[in-house]
């Protein structure tokens, strides 16, 4: 048996981030991630002013391959009549980012800071007391001070500690490819049409991600083909646009905890609840619980447990924000009389868009 600080299972932004914050108070530290190579998913990649911040902040930016990044202002909303609503950010300027770079950015970053990344490690959570939680990585056990969740949608951590919470019946999912080739825009871009959304988000100098969310009460997954051709202008686009990445899908989305704290077991990330991808906000939300994760860490390490709860408080907060956005993003697309008003009247009125992206950028 080997004994670690904090033991951080997945190893995704969230994990990641959260591994910086722990090697930065001094804290043993080892991030098991079960994929052998950099871990990648669909996600909708367009990373908000605050999450750029974080990566400036801790020194993430200056790694960052130029060749996968691209900077972008604001948010424009296009309906299928072609209307148009955008607003800019307020507060900084986004930044679009293939995942793959993001992670090899984060692992590099990290490992500079004394973190052990264990690349092909499945740990599954064995026990815990109120000194230690023991975690069997690959046949092997692993005694650590804390552990922290941040093993995605479909955690096992989070169900095998009992904090998971029932689905919800109607359930959405997500896909995205990438292509270079398409138009270049400044904005990311959201097309709207009954029951699904686009979206385009640069992700490089002459390269874009293409994402589709929409609602289903069955697994049966979408063909992307399918999806695209719901948007006939972007679908020209694309058909003139050359694929540079595999089809990949995600869901269902939404997960709902009944808390982010069990004993010594911490839950970050999408691990920790997720209501959807629709605010763009994820990356953005996983840091800054990293950052409030920090404070209690060597407490927490040391013995007092308890101090978990300002966590738990912390994160509530950063959670309801983004919660709130997403699900009147979400009930809006179920509604496309009360979508097409809403954003004819952010049209009109540019500014209150933009204070609405205030809240989550």
């Amino acid at each position: 048996m080997s004994r670690v600080d904090v033991a951080v299972v997945g190893g995704g932004p969230a994990g990641l981030a959260a591994a910086m914050e722990v090697a930065a108070r001094g804290l043993s530290v080892r991030v098991f991630e079960k994929q052998s190579g950099i871990p990648d998913k669909a996600c909708g990649e367009g990373l908000m002013p605050e999450g750029r911040r974080w990566l400036d902040a801790h020194g993430v930016t200056p790694l960052l391959d130029p060749a996968w990044t691209s900077p972008f202002l604001g948010i424009r909303y296009l309906q299928e009549d072609g209307a148009c609503a955008e607003a800019r950010f307020a507060n900084g300027i986004g930044l679009g980012i293939r995942r793959i770079a993001l992670v090899e950015a984060l692992e590099q970053a990290a490992r500079e800071a004394g973190v052990r990344i264990d690349h092909g490690a499945s740990a599954r959570f064995v026990s815990q007391d109120a000194r230690r939680v023991l975690l069997d990585v690959d046949g092997v056990l692993i005694e650590a001070g804390l552990v922290i969740a941040a093993d995605g949608l479909a955690s096992t951590m989070r169900r095998a500690v009992g904090l998971e919470l029932q689905p919800a019946v109607v359930r959405r999912f997500g896909q995205r490819c990438h292509f270079r080739g398409m138009p270049e825009s400044q904005f990311v871009e959201v097309h709207w049409a009954d029951g699904v959304e686009a979206y385009v988000t640069p992700t490089g100098p002459g390269q874009c991600g293409v994402a589709f969310l929409w609602e289903s009460k069955r697994d049966e997954p979408a063909r992307f083909e399918q999806l695209l051709a719901k948007f006939p202008r972007l679908q020209e686009q694309v058909n003139h646009a050359e694929p540079i990445s595999e089809v990949r899908g995600a869901g269902p989305l939404s997960r709902r905890v009944s808390s982010c704290v069990a004993g010594r077991v911490v839950l970050i990330g999408d691990a920790a609840g997720y209501v959807d991808a629709i605010t763009g906000e994820g990356l953005s939300l996983s840091f800054g619980c990293a950052t409030a994760l920090g404070p209690v860490l060597v407490d927490a390490v040391n013995g007092d447990a308890a101090v978990l709860a300002r966590y738990a408080r912390e994160h509530a907060r950063l959670f309801r924000k983004y919660a709130l956005y997403a699900d009147a993003l979400v009930w809006l697309s179920r509604h496309p009389p009360w979508r097409r008003r809403t954003f004819s009247l952010l049209k009109r009125a540019p500014w209150i868009f933009e204070q609405a992206l205030a809240l989550v950028g």
